[in-house]
């Protein structure tokens, strides 16, 4: 019995005492941050349409956007206030028929659902 612990101790020593190490160094070309910059900026613009599945209380809001997040699966989903209630608004479309071709499937799932066009 002895001997099993020990010999069980030893072989998770020696994968410890034989493990490498080293640094990794990571150069990266100065345009490319400019370029990150420019991907934030486009994507933080509300020059998109979106489609509004809801609104009301933080609670309410929280409870759809979670259920949004299930339903469709990698869309955007933020909730906005606009005093006095909070507003679920999903996905980022570049276009209006994107728009509601989207929509459409949205509203099978969330009758009170809006397409919103993009503010100018």
């Amino acid at each position: 019995m002895k001997t099993t612990i020990l010999t069980a101790l030893l072989l998770c020593t020696s994968g410890i005492l034989l493990a490498q190490q080293g640094t990794v160094k990571v150069v990266q070309d100065s345009d490319l941050s400019q370029l990150l910059n420019l991907y934030k900026k486009a994507n933080e613009s509300e020059d998109f349409y979106t489609i509004q599945i809801g609104f009301g209380s933080y609670d309410k809001a929280e409870k759809l956007k979670s259920d949004a997040e299930v339903d469709f699966p990698g869309w955007y989903t933020k909730i906005i206030f606009d005093s006095p209630t909070y507003r679920v608004h999903v996905g980022k479309f570049n276009t209006k028929l994107e728009g509601e071709r989207n929509f459409t499937e949205v509203r099978k799932k969330y009758p009170e659902s809006l397409l919103l066009s993009p503010k100018k």
